[in-house]
């Protein structure tokens, strides 16, 4: 039979390994500590739950929507926007609602790219970012994001050794999977390079109110002329706990949102209204969850990066994310991110996503998402120390 092209420019999925083995080892009645993916555990606030309970009652709202996204809904979040950044956007032109970032995500790089039109990926970076290209027939060039290493010396080598120019970049920050943060002077460095170079910028701040110690992130559309070459994309997932809701939205660029809203009007009709109905009230509503939300994140943080210190894992505290971006111990690094994740799921039967799935620079780490109640994490960190005290003997046997 022929190969299906698209399907076949996508690697093994990474995270399989470790899934299975957490399936088996739960089907044997093992008490797995999840700490893989970055869903998260406590339920939506009950403001936003019940205004979609009125609203799925009422008839009008079980019609087809609109592929772009109710206009309630675009007024709501260029008002957020406008309250949290100062940015000023249309509704109309400057901004469109998605089924999720990874949808729009996936459906702008269908609209904007070329089969081999080439795309600049920060590496490690979240797979969507690398993949939503990829499906739409471009080729990549991934550019080292280490704390190591300049970023923008990278990207520079990444321009001048790279046929044709670039297109577009991707940026994500706060970042996932690294939790690495910026201020909005990189911003201003990203739009100059972009303009210099011709090319447009995707930036994902589905992170901007996951944030920490007095760090308040910022966006790419807060710099003067940005909207002439960038996009951003939002997500209500982890800010309102409503990752099953699927509501994400882009705003910025007109040219961008347009192609976008083009492509959309084609392939769905948004999604169920009442949601959308239910996520303007979370934006526009009272907003004392998100920092009950940032206070649980925060706190959880604390519990495991100081736990790990104490085991004798020394890590890096995150300013923002719901995730902790490890350095993988030095006696286990040689083993790379896959097997250390596997023996610590057998050893400690504590899960974790191992940073060889985000991309070849992320081999030396581990991501641990901040998704279990304080108790479990206690556990974890119990059975970690335990697994790092023998660490030495599992290794060589």
């Amino acid at each position: 039979m022929e190969e299906f092209s698209r399907i076949g420019r996508l690697p093994p999925y990474v995270f399989a390994a470790v899934n299975d083995l957490k399936y088996k080892a739960r089907l044997r009645g093992e008490d797995i500590i999840d700490f893989g993916m970055g869903n998260p555990d406590r339920p939506t606030p009950q403001h936003i739950v019940d205004r979609l309970t009125e609203a799925a009652q009422e008839g009008r709202n079980h019609r087809y929507s609109l592929s772009a996204g109710i206009p309630g809904l675009r007024k709501a979040l260029v008002g957020y926007y406008k309250r949290r950044f100062d940015v000023e956007l249309d509704k109309e032109t400057e901004a469109i609602v998605t089924i999720g970032s990874k949808e729009g995500l996936s459906h702008l790089g269908l609209a904007i790219t070329n089969p081999g039109d080439t795309v600049l990926v920060p590496n490690p970076t979240y797979p969507i970012h690398v993949y939503s290209f990829v499906l739409a027939g471009a080729d990549i060039r991934h550019v080292p994001l280490c704390r190591e290493m300049d970023f923008f010396e990278e990207l520079q080598k990444a321009v001048k050794s790279t046929w044709p120019k670039p297109k577009v970049l991707v940026v994500n920050f706060p970042s996932n999977p690294t939790a690495m943060v910026v201020d909005l002077e990189f911003y201003e460095k990203v739009v100059e390079f972009a303009k210099e170079h011709n090319m447009y910028v995707i930036s994902d701040i589905a992170y901007s109110e996951i944030c920490f110690d007095d760090y308040k992130p910022p966006s790419i559309l807060q710099v003067p002329g940005a909207k002439d070459v960038a996009v951003e994309f939002y997500s209500l997932s982890k800010t309102y706990n409503m990752p099953g809701w699927r509501v994400g939205f882009a705003v910025g660029n007109q040219r961008l949102i347009y192609a976008l809203k083009r492509i959309k009007s084609y392939l769905d009709y948004g999604m169920f209204q009442p949601i959308q109905v239910a996520a303007a009230v979370a934006l526009n509503g009272p907003q004392e969850c998100v920092e009950e939300i940032r206070m649980l994140y925060q706190n959880r943080r604390d519990v495991l990066v100081d736990g790990l210190a104490r085991a004798g894992w020394e890590i890096e505290s995150p300013k923002a994310t719901m995730f902790v971006w490890a350095k993988i111990p030095e006696e286990f690094r040689k083993m790379g991110s896959l097997e250390f994740s596997k023996l610590l799921l057998k050893e400690a039967e504590v899960a974790v996503s191992p940073g060889i799935g985000f991309g070849q620079f992320g081999d030396d780490h581990v991501r641990i998402a901040l998704i279990e109640n304080r108790h479990r994490t206690r556990q974890a960190i119990r059975s970690i120390k335990k697994f790092l005290g023998t660490g030495g003997d599992v290794v060589s046997a």
